[in-house]
């Protein structure tokens, strides 16, 4: 029973101790919550207070950035109203300077219209007078005219033929007079500055004073090798001939043999041909075809080669790689001896220093200098003259109507359409006639002579044409009897034409008439 007691006591004190302790729980977390509600309320009246602080702050700077901004547009406006102001104050008084201007102008005119008005009294006036003045002329002239026929014998007309033949003789003189001092003031003008632009571009032009021959000259280790390249019964020199197109001449000159040929191309390839063969010692005629084979094969390359380097040297660039190919294939071109792949460049040179002194494009001019002479890489090919033939190709790949035509007009085949397609003639013949440029056969040297004598001699009145100077100058005299002074100088300008029309030649030729007059008496 006690137990009982005891246990029911205990269960009692273990309730009232899980009562006590859940209401002092309860009042702790009340507490708690009630504090964090309280922390959390004040932070909540600092955040409005802060944002109400921060609002207040954006309304004052915003009222400030209006109060600016209206500040700075009045000011604007009041500048600008201040500049318009004065724009207008300046365009009004403008304007009544322009008025006064005006009116004054108006009185200036009503004077002058008063004073024609009295001029025209006056002229009318005078025109009445010299009416009457004329008309008395006129009769005095007829009477005058009446008593000369009279006296001559001669009608009107018959006198004024006469009058007008003696003025024709006389004008015909005096424009022949008029015309040779003229054309010699011009000529000395044009000569002079052309003299001082030629003379700068060899100035500024080093070429080398050679002549390329038909012949290239192998040097041997041996003379014994002489007979190795013969072979037996001639074998091995005949098959070289026929793989090359070279005539390959074995004489008596020591250690050495010559390749003979026109074909510049064909006469290197034998030459390169021949050296190896030297040095690896094989002469055969199936090396000998190998061997000229594979030269061929690096002779194009070497073409293209030869090409790129000219075009940069002459500073053309943007080249169409065919006229590369076809520059490079000049190299192994000659004409009179000169190699024409240098002259091309000589003459790229000379044009891009006329160029430069007339201030015309100098990057084109030394275009038209490379290219001019492109024609003679194919014109053993192709029908045609050089120039033509090189019109067609710069016209071809691309070049435009100005190179296109100076190429064309280089030999006066076609007429120049600009000042570069006249000077590229100029500089061509530059560099074709320089001391050592060229040769010329002692047969075409005779024949042109005896053409620029012809042709002075089939004028009417000379006498005797003399070609003189190697061909650079033609002395005419005539008959004085025949030929006047003035008429001399005309028949200098005909001849100079005839001879431009009619003959080849480098350079120019001077043409000179001689007239000489003899009065002889015999005192008896």
């Amino acid at each position: 029973m006690i137990t009982e007691i005891n246990s029911i006591q205990l269960v009692a004190l273990i309730a009232l101790c899980a009562a006590t302790f859940f209401a002092i729980g309860y009042l702790i977390r009340k507490y708690v919550a009630e504090r964090k509600v309280r922390v959390a309320e004040a932070k909540a009246q600092e955040l409005i207070q802060g944002a109400g602080r921060e609002a207040e702050n954006i309304r004052r700077e915003a009222k400030l950035e209006a109060k600016d901004l209206l500040y700075r547009t009045r000011a604007e406006f009041e500048k600008e109203t201040k500049e318009t102001r004065q724009q207008l104050a300046a365009l009004e008084k403008r304007m009544h300077q322009k008025e006064e201007n005006i009116d004054r102008k108006v009185d200036i005119l009503d004077k002058k219209e008063r004073q024609v008005l009295g001029r025209e009294k006056n002229i009318t006036y005078r025109e009445k007078e010299l009416d009457g003045k004329n008309a008395e002329l006129n009769n005095l002239i007829e009477e005058e005219k009446q008593r000369l026929q009279r006296v001559s014998g001669l009608t009107a007309e018959q006198a004024k033929k006469i009058l007008l033949e003696r003025m024709e003789g006389e004008a015909r003189l005096e424009a022949a007079s008029m015309i040779k001092r003229v054309e010699e003031e011009a000529k000395e003008a044009s000569e002079k500055k052309a003299k001082e632009i030629i003379s700068a571009a060899i100035q500024r032009c080093a070429a080398d004073h050679t002549v390329e021959s038909t012949v290239s000259v192998v040097s041997l280790p041996s003379d014994e090798m002489k007979g190795r390249i013969i072979g037996r019964e001639g074998r091995n020199i005949r098959a070289l001939e026929i793989a090359t197109g070279i005539d390959v001449i074995v004489d008596d000159t020591p250690e050495a043999v010559t390749l003979s040929g026109f074909d510049l191309v064909k006469r290197e390839i034998a030459r390169i041909t021949l050296e190896r063969l030297i040095t690896d010692g094989r002469i055969h005629p199936a090396r000998i075809e190998e061997v000229v084979t594979r030269v061929k094969q690096e002779m194009e390359a070497t073409i293209r080669d030869e090409g790129k380097r000219a075009a940069f040297d002459a500073g053309v660039h943007r080249l169409h790689p065919e006229e590369i190919k076809l520059l490079g294939r000049l190299k192994y071109r000659t004409s009179f001896g000169q190699n024409v792949l240098q002259h091309s460049k000589e003459v790229a040179y000379i044009l891009g220093v006329m160029a430069s002194e007339l201030k015309i494009d100098f990057a084109l001019a030394r275009r038209v200098g490379l290219l001019h002479d492109i024609g003679k890489a194919v014109d053993h090919e192709v029908e045609g003259t050089h120039a033509g033939i090189g019109a067609e190709l710069a016209k071809k790949y691309g070049e435009s109507d100005l190179v296109v035509n100076s190429i064309a007009a280089h030999h006066q085949d076609t007429e120049p359409k600009s000042l570069l397609a006249v000077l590229v003639q100029a500089a061509d013949a530059v560099s074709a006639t320089r001391p050592g440029a060229r040769r010329e056969t002692l047969e075409s040297y005779v024949k042109r002579l005896e053409k620029l004598e012809s042709i002075a001699d089939s004028f009417k009145g000379v006498g005797k044409a003399y070609a003189i100077q190697a061909g650079r100058e033609v002395r005419v005299i005539v008959q004085p009897n025949k030929i006047s002074d003035a008429e001399a100088a005309v028949l200098a300008g005909e001849i100079r034409k005839k001879i431009e029309e009619g003959l080849e030649y480098p350079g120019q030729i001077k043409v000179m008439v001689i007239r000489e007059t003899r009065a002889i008496e015999y005192a008896k």
